[in-house]
């Protein structure tokens, strides 16, 4: 084979050869390549896709062939991948088993979603806190059919305090308690933390989504709010924060069945209401996917 650098003495390139050896036994050991990454997915019903087809794993889990994990292992062809995500999961449930429900009555237990994780683990994507702070079931209690009714927030503010953004700012030390303990687990992992996405454009979109221009502003305000606490504890505990809202703009739940990534109260794609359809499961991947 003919040498790119003709002219360049033999003797000249083997003396360069120790010196380009001491080189490359300075630098840093490049990542895991795909062919032997070790991929796990840990979250709730934002990672887990439920009512996306098609269903794996436990099915009050409402875990998805097509969220975002499974998206992405498809595109970083990681060679063992475990996807732990579970409909209704907290970050205790990232630590003790969790009791899941299907329509009302007692479903499967699921073991504690760190028991996925392993010393060979090299990458890990973790969604979770919505439920910490009960978000979906204050986005819930936010339908209002006359516009003239008494706004949600004021139903969950006491006392001049915002109870909801009270739960929102005390999911810090949770995050935190869970992110030590993946990287106890999980040594050599790089792990990715999402926020969540945009869910209703400013002042909403009366009565598509039936909720009022201020509670719509509210409810975002909230989803915003954890995405910083999130975005904080990530950075404080060796994790890369993923924001989710910015790529969303244009895909809340307000736009056509097309456009959307995130459905309404009534949902006009195949996902769960309040969630992200199969669209925007594969755009979270491909906006985790840019950081990796």
């Amino acid at each position: 084979m003919r040498l790119p650098f003709p002219r360049l003495a033999r003797r000249s390139l083997a003396a360069a050869v120790p010196a380009l050896l001491g080189v490359l036994a300075l630098a840093p050991a490049p990542a895991a390549s795909a062919a032997t990454a070790e991929y796990v997915a840990l979250g709730d019903s934002m990672a887990s896709g439920p009512l996306i087809p098609d269903v794996t794993g436990p099915v009050a889990c409402g875990r998805s062939t097509h969220n975002y994990a499974h998206e992405l292992t498809a595109k970083i062809g990681a060679a063992v991948f475990r996807d732990v995500t579970c409909s209704g999961a907290d970050s205790d449930d990232m630590f003790n088993p969790q009791q899941t429900s299907l329509l009302g009555q007692t479903s499967v237990t699921v073991p504690p979603q760190l028991d996925a994780l392993a010393a060979t683990t090299t990458l890990v994507t973790l969604t979770v806190g919505g439920n910490d702070a009960g978000l979906i079931g204050v986005a819930e209690d936010c339908v209002k059919l006359d516009p003239t009714a008494a706004t949600c927030r004021s139903e969950h503010t006491s006392g001049g305090v915002d109870q909801v953004a009270q739960r929102v700012d005390a999911f810090g030390p949770r995050l935190a308690a869970v992110l030590d303990a993946v990287h106890q687990r999980a040594p050599q992992a790089r792990v990715v933390v999402t926020g969540y996405g945009l869910y209703i454009k400013a002042h909403g979109c009366w009565p598509v989504v039936p909720v009022l221009p201020s509670d719509a502003d509210w409810l975002q305000g909230l989803v915003n709010r954890l995405n910083a606490v999130i975005s904080a504890q990530a950075a404080a505990h060796g994790a890369t924060y993923v924001d989710l809202v910015g790529p969303s703009a244009g895909h809340d739940a307000c736009q056509s069945a097309a456009k959307k990534w995130i459905e309404g109260y009534v949902p006009v794609n195949l996902a769960a209401p309040l969630h992200p359809n199969r669209n925007g499961e594969a755009a979270y991947a491909q906006v985790i996917a840019g950081r990796l």
